[in-house]
């Protein structure tokens, strides 16, 4: 695993707000969304492919193009960044009622990332572990999913939490409206790391990933 590349604070553009965040005013904030990925699940119907892995990648992918979104703290605490990030996102044990954590390293290619995390589900669908796979990597990044139910707002009450940089992602249920399928996501964010603008950007981006599902395609195996 590769370090992170501490950020250089004399020009830093945000160093100031980094500042203001961490230890004047540390605070994070939340912001849920409804993604229209009609096309997305379209896709999905016409794939072998499973959705929870195909959200949990598209996320991932967005979050890396970003250095706010990989940003940690050193051992001095000051803001650093990863190179990459992993995805660690839950299992349901549906006799247990109780969850597990698991992880699989980001892969920009789908279908390579797909072969990896998928089988975590069936793997650990059982799991009595919290942490089944073990301690997560420190590049790791957090999606949950409540595909039980849609929600217009969800936040996350994190006591203590102001050296937690990374991004905290929720996803819902889907739902349909004026024939278009709809995605709830919850983004819980330290503002120390990033501002709406940042925020806003990743949604955009993601919306635009899943508007245009080509990368859920196959490649036929020679």
């Amino acid at each position: 695993m590769d370090a992170p590349t501490p950020i250089d604070l004399d020009t830093w553009p945000r160093r100031q707000h980094f500042e203001h965040y961490r230890r004047l005013v540390p605070c994070t904030y939340s912001m849920t969304v409804e993604l229209d990925v009609t096309a997305f699940t379209a896709a999905l119907r016409a794939s072998r492919r499973k959705s929870y892995i195909a959200q949990v990648w598209a996320l991932a992918t967005v979050v890396n193009r970003h250095d706010e979104f990989r940003m940690c703290l050193t051992a001095s605490g000051d803001p650093a960044v990863w190179p990459v990030v992993h995805p660690a996102f839950t299992v349901l044990n549906a006799e247990r009622e109780t969850f597990a954590c698991v992880w699989a390293p980001y892969d920009p290619d789908f279908g390579r990332f797909h072969d990896v995390a998928a089988p975590l589900l069936a793997e650990h669908g059982a799991a009595t572990e919290f942490f089944p796979q073990g301690t997560l990597p420190p590049n790791a990044f957090d999606v949950s999913s409540l595909p039980w139910a849609s929600f217009t707002g969800f936040d996350l009450h994190i006591r203590d939490a102001w050296d937690h940089l990374a991004p905290i992602f929720t996803l819902g249920r889907y739902v349909e409206r004026d024939e278009r399928v709809l995605l709830p996501l919850a983004l819980q964010v330290h503002h120390a790391a990033a501002d709406g603008f940042h925020s806003a950007r990743l949604v955009n981006e993601l919306q635009a990933l899943v508007t245009d599902p080509t990368w859920l395609e196959e490649t036929p195996k020679p």
